[in-house]
């Protein structure tokens, strides 16, 4: 068996080191938004390996299963986890197919979550209960409100996306006549200041270029946002 193996095994007792903790309770968001994107349908349920009769330290959709924080970890949760390290522990996650206690089919994922040295410390596991109302499992992804959309820019290279972020925000600041002509540069900074855009590497080039003002200019307007 090797080290990584052997590691994962023997941490089915103690406690979690810091780092460790720090690395599940991570966790613990990714599921709130996950559970948002795909709604009700979907269990989700992160365990803590250090105490296997008391695993589950946080649950969203529950009522599926009636398990709450406190649970212990399942029979077939335990088994997969032994799967998963005794036969490849290069894979650290396997998809199958179970029954809920209702008896109805439940498509599931179990993840290990690694800490620090390479220790099994956690399991994530998304649970997808089939006999949900179709309603719930289209709920989010149905046809929602023009109103309601975001604009996300799904360019191929960070220079493509400032240019655009430019293009929109000279856009706004030339059809809002509030704006007075030898402030419109500025108000453009600002707007691209606050939509985090001077964190890409070419921001200032390129910005400066295209506003054809210098770069002291610009990091002066920046200066001023920050200074705020």
């Amino acid at each position: 068996m090797t080290k990584q193996k052997n590691q994962a095994k023997n941490n089915s007792s103690g406690r979690l080191s810091a780092a460790d903790r720090l690395i599940i309770d991570s966790y613990k968001t990714s599921m709130e938004g996950l559970a948002s994107y795909y709604g009700e349908a979907f269990e989700f349920v992160l365990h803590d390996l250090t105490d296997l009769d008391h695993s589950i330290i946080k649950i969203i959709n529950g009522f599926h299963s009636g398990r709450k924080e406190g649970a212990p970890i399942t029979d077939l949760a335990l088994s997969m986890l032994e799967q998963i390290q005794e036969n490849d522990a290069s894979k650290p996650f396997i998809s199958y197919t179970s029954k809920s206690k209702y008896g109805k089919p439940v498509r599931s994922t179990t993840i290990i979550i690694f800490g620090e040295n390479q220790k099994a410390v956690g399991l994530l596991c998304i649970n997808l209960y089939l006999d949900s109302p179709l309603s719930s499992l289209l709920q989010n992804f149905s046809l929602i409100p023009q109103s309601d959309f975001v604009s996300e820019n799904f360019t191929s290279d960070s220079d493509e996306l400032i240019a655009h972020s430019l293009e929109k925000a000279k856009s706004e600041v030339e059809a809002d006549e509030g704006v007075p002509q030898y402030l419109k540069n500025k108000e453009i900074v600002t707007i691209l200041y606050h939509q985090g855009i001077f964190k890409l590497k070419n921001a200032v080039q390129l910005i400066s270029e295209e506003l054809k003002i210098s770069k002291n200019t610009v990091y002066l307007h920046i200066r001023g946002l920050e200074e705020k």
